[in-house]
């Protein structure tokens, strides 16, 4: 790790002239390498001097190692020579603060009903009750209807909600949890709109009962169940905000990370068409660990180890197999543009092999 002393983002000067931030976002299945490929945009956008943010969402927590340096749970400023800054949410950490930034029992004790670890539930244990053979809402779940985003995810959402919307970093590089989570978080807003109508009508149904509710299961505090559910609205709204972020071409690359392999390629088409449900356009489509003299993904010399097709059959046999998955890509994705970056001989970490995949991305 470096020596490097980290600086928190509170002590930096905003910059200057700043109209608007510009997004750019990694997204795909576990394991294909939007790490490496946010890492990379963040550094090169740095170097430019662009006061830059990168945010890890991934539980994962390997930014630190990419870029080899601690990274802490909140914006910090990770490198003295270029404005470059950095976060690696952790969303367990963030539930203990309350997973939508709201008191736990804001809603009368409602909320522990909706789950059995916090409002959103999301814990081993379920809905309230379960495992015990419990009904505490009397077959009244059926109120509650479809799947809810786990604790984690909607921790990690409200912190970077915060995040998106600091005017003092000129870029947002986000790294994107796998797939399955970001798109429940883009459900978010229909989500909370129908769980705030759900919560109106077991207040209403409950009402008679809330007294004893907030005993069993909240503290026997006085609590404000009005101002919770305005706390609930209010994040409704800021996650719409975001959306729109997302859905705006002039604001936001997203970019889909793939592997040339043949169900990478089909579960990036599957991620390009939920996109486009969302209305979130996708500009880029990055095929990473192609096995290609990393020369010729560049157009330039470059004195990088690569693969040789000509003395090593697996290689050889490999690269078939690549190729075809390439041509399914490029033809998939007409229209889009599909980037490569060579697989390395060795672990892409710290600026030298970082510089290399900017400069395949660019």
């Amino acid at each position: 790790m470096s020596e490097l002393d980290v600086e928190a983002v509170d002590d930096i000067d905003a910059p200057a002239g700043i109209d608007a931030a510009e997004y750019v976002l990694y997204g795909g299945k576990g394991g294909v390498g939007k790490t490496t490929c946010a890492a990379a945009t963040a550094l090169a956008s740095a170097r430019d001097d662009t006061a830059t943010l990168v945010v890890s969402t991934d539980p994962a927590h390997s930014l630190s190692d990419t870029l080899e340096a601690d990274i802490p749970a909140t914006p910090t400023r990770i490198r003295e020579d270029i404005p470059l800054y950095a976060a690696e949410i952790d969303p367990e950490a963030a539930v203990g603060e309350g997973p939508l930034g709201v008191e736990e029992d804001a809603l009368g004790g409602v909320g522990e009903l909706l789950g059995g670890d916090g409002m959103f539930g999301g814990g081993a244990g379920g809905a309230a009750g379960a495992g015990q053979g419990e009904d505490p809402l009397g077959g009244e779940e059926g109120l509650l209807g479809g799947s809810m985003p786990g604790a984690d995810e909607a921790a990690a959402l409200r912190l970077l909600l915060d995040y998106v919307d600091d005017d003092r970093f000129d870029r947002v590089v986000i790294d994107t949890a796998p797939t399955g989570h970001t798109l429940r978080l883009l459900e978010l807003p229909e989500t909370m709109d129908s769980m705030v109508g759900k919560i109106l009508q077991l207040r209403e149904r409950f009402s008679g009962m809330m007294d004893n509710l907030t005993g069993m299961f909240g503290d026997d505090q006085d609590v404000d169940a009005e101002a919770g559910i305005e706390d609930l609205q209010e994040l409704s709204d800021r996650i719409e905000h975001l959306r729109g972020i997302l859905q705006d071409p002039q604001k936001t690359d997203f970019r889909i990370v793939m592997v040339p392999e043949e169900l990478s390629v089909v579960e990036s088409e599957r991620l390009l068409a939920q996109l486009g449900e969302f209305n979130i356009p996708v500009s880029t489509v990055v095929v990473n660990r192609v096995m290609q003299d990393p020369s010729e993904v560049l157009g330039e010399d470059v004195d990088i180890a690569g693969p040789n097709h000509a003395d090593c059959e697996f290689c050889a046999r490999r690269w078939q197999v690549q190729q075809d998955a390439l041509a399914r890509s490029q033809d998939m994705f007409r229209g889009h543009d599909v980037r490569r970056v060579p697989l390395f001989a060795e672990e892409v970490r710290g600026e030298r092999l970082l510089s290399v995949v900017a400069a395949c991305l660019d």
